[in-house]
């Protein structure tokens, strides 16, 4: 059997990354020079520190790249990070297959809420 423990991101300021994955939800498990290991339910999320080299190897790829969570209300879960002046990118949509929730963390990639009952 394979499960998924989690992925890692490269950041280019753990200053900025950390409180932002915190402010969803992530706690921070280790933090040790330019890394940080995060962790949301049974998953990690590992950010490396690579300062100006992210924005300058991987401006074209960040688009590609998304972290993809669920939520059992994303329109609670918008309300939410509204109040907390988390910044989102527009309230939840439904895209027919799914209903999600998205936003940029400070190194531009996307993470995305999706609807916890999948659609069929």
């Amino acid at each position: 059997m394979i499960t998924f423990a989690g992925m890692s991101l490269p950041v280019t300021s753990l200053a900025q990354s950390v409180p932002f994955y915190e402010s969803l939800g992530f706690t921070t498990e280790v933090r040790n020079g330019r890394f940080a290991l995060l962790r949301l339910d049974s998953g990690t999320l590992g950010l490396l520190e690579l300062g100006a080299v992210v924005a300058r190897e991987t401006g074209r790829l960040r688009q590609f790249v998304q972290v993809e969570l669920l939520a059992d209300d994303l329109d609670e879960l918008y309300a939410d990070f509204v109040a907390r002046g988390v910044p989102v990118s527009g309230p939840p949509r439904d895209r027919g297959f799914e209903r999600q929730l998205q936003l940029r963390d400070p190194d531009g990639f996307t993470v995305e809420f999706a609807d916890h009952s999948p659609r069929g």
